[in-house]
């Protein structure tokens, strides 16, 4: 079937999407290789896989590639998930996406960094939309798949400034390039496998080296750095840096209220909820009483689960195990880095386990 823009039209049930990957500043990837079972396992400078993706990356001096991060349908990989949502939005995402101008409104991606991320942060919503004449800022949440040791250092993660730190002095060490200093200026968790971090917009952050994680966000990428260069060594282009707003205004984007460790981990770190049905372990990652923003969610399926479908759409990855998706007539093929999107009117579904190791997987949704 073709709709009137001679667009195929996937509504009717669930369909797989390939796996972009995108070009960043710093280094990784290497666990993303492995997860998906490729035979040459190495860090590059395209560490992050993006999931039902509608957004494009944005890169200095890779303006070229236009399609740098979009996610296109396994069976129809000339057409991007973005042209078929804009084609036709309520049958995609069902009928809360008038309310979002026919968007999805959250990006999801796997990142995995064997080098500390540059020290940087992200717009809220009313700074985006002041600042980038956007409707979307980006909040994120991390949640911590596993990771590695890098140079006898654990995974850990930078958030949020600590007491006292003003804009005047942050400006100070920027100009300096004070990297030391600024790290100094906020918390330091080591992180280990489950735990949750809210990031919004306005905190800022730094992923650490060694840090596999799985990353929900507002649909943007929105990054202001603080730093000229990466640990590795690579310079980052002024524009990398201040996202065209000039390295005075920039600043507009920090929220520069300071809270202690214990404030901070109470503020930002997410307790899961799980939950146990059938065997089925579901725990909620992050909720929509955390964040109207998103919602993801883990499965653990020993044998057989159902998806219901409420009218609005979800996103599955697969992080572990084999099984099969089945709804009506359609099934998928289940094994670890595949991503499948819902469609909002694709009906109810079951996963089926291969047997042994059970089917681990995500499942993103989008605004409440």
């Amino acid at each position: 079937m073709k709709t009137s823009d001679n667009l195929p039209s996937l509504a009717g049930a669930p369909f797989a999407l390939d796996n972009p990957r995108a070009w960043r500043t710093y280094l990784g990837g290497k666990l993303l290789d492995a997860l998906h079972g490729l035979p040459e396992q190495e860090d590059t400078h395209f560490p992050e896989e993006w999931i039902a993706s509608t957004v494009t990356a944005r890169n200095a001096g890779r303006e070229h590639i236009l399609d740098e991060g979009l996610s296109h349908p396994e069976e129809a990989p000339q057409v991007s998930l973005r042209e078929l949502i804009e084609n036709d939005p309520a049958a995609y995402l069902g009928a809360k996406s008038a309310q979002r101008g026919g968007q999805m409104g959250v990006l999801i991606k796997l990142i995995d960094s064997s080098e500390r991320l540059s020290i940087q942060v992200h717009p809220n919503r009313q700074q985006a939309k002041a600042l980038f004449q956007s409707e979307y800022g980006k909040t994120e949440c991390w949640h911590i798949l596993g990771g590695r040791g890098i140079d006898g250092e654990k995974p850990a993660i930078y958030l949020g400034f600590r007491p006292g730190v003003t804009r005047e002095y942050w400006k100070e060490l920027f100009q300096r390039q004070n990297i030391a200093g600024m790290l100094e200026c906020m918390h330091r968790f080591e992180v280990s496998r489950g735990d949750t971090f809210l990031i919004e917009g306005g905190t800022p952050h730094a992923i650490g080296a060694g840090c596999f994680l799985a990353e929900i966000q507002e649909p943007t990428d929105y990054t202001i750095r603080v730093e000229r260069s990466t640990p590795s060594g690579l310079l980052i282009a002024d524009s990398m840096c201040h996202q065209g707003l000039g390295f005075e205004k920039m600043f507009d984007c920090f929220d520069f209220t300071g809270y202690s460790y214990e404030e901070t981990l109470k503020k930002w770190k997410i307790p899961g909820r799980a939950e146990k049905n059938g065997g089925v372990l579901r725990t909620q990652i992050i909720g929509y009483a955390n964040t109207p923003m998103f919602r993801m969610d883990s499965l653990l399926v020993p044998s057989r689960a159902y998806i219901r479908q409420s009218g609005e759409f979800s996103v599955l990855y697969v992080l572990s195990g084999s099984g099969r998706l089945v709804c009506g007539t359609a099934e998928i093929r289940l094994s670890p880095g595949r991503q499948v999107f819902f469609a909002a009117g694709s009906g109810d579904c079951e996963i089926l386990s291969d047997g042994g190791e059970p089917l681990e997987t995500l499942q993103c949704f989008g605004p409440l």
